[in-house]
């Protein structure tokens, strides 16, 4: 499932190239590093658009949690599962938000071959699926605090997304480390 309201920034950011970076993409070799470069910051792009949409709901899920609070039993109840929940998207995020660049440049050690690229293309479109479905988590999450419904599922639920999450973005970064 492509999210339409990302564009794909590598396309975006190679039809953008100026007058200089297509001459300079003309010169034998030189049009692998400059693809690289585009690569690299369309990867930091789309890092910095998941990792924003998974702070918003991190802020939501704290709103939540607040409201839980007026509770003073639901809030000694759930301390420790929400607690866990934000701990795991906290990770998340700062592991989005502090990786290295991806696509391994020019005169890197490892390198990422095209077909190793493919895969980490798939791991960034799920993880803007992610990014949905966390955001859906953590409104079901507020639904059953205010509407007193299942509120252990709910946690469980959003846990479950954010520990496959996370998998998901360790499995990338084994790809572009050159582990897997």
């Amino acid at each position: 499932m492509k999210d339409s309201s990302v564009p794909d920034m590598y396309d975006k950011i190679d039809s953008e190239s100026t007058g200089l970076g297509k001459l300079l993409g003309k010169i034998p070799g030189f049009d692998g590093y400059i693809e690289k470069g585009r690569r690299r910051e369309a990867d930091q792009i789309l890092r910095e658009t998941i990792a924003s949409r998974l702070e918003e709901s991190r802020l939501k899920l704290a709103g939540v949690h607040q409201e839980l609070s007026r509770d003073i039993i639901k809030a000694i109840d759930y301390a420790e599962p929400l607690g866990r929940a934000d701990t795991r998207l906290m990770g998340l995020i700062g592991k989005i938000k502090d990786a290295p660049e991806g696509y391994a440049g020019f005169f890197d050690a490892v390198k990422v071959k095209e077909e190793e690229l493919a895969q980490v293309y798939a791991f960034d479109e799920a993880m803007l699926t992610f990014g949905e479905e966390i955001s859906a988590d953590v409104d079901a999450l507020e639904k059953s605090v205010l509407d007193e419904g299942d509120i252990d599922f709910a946690i469980r639920e959003l846990d479950n997304t954010l520990r496959d999450a996370n998998a998901t973005y360790n499995s990338r970064q084994e790809i572009l480390s050159g582990v897997s």
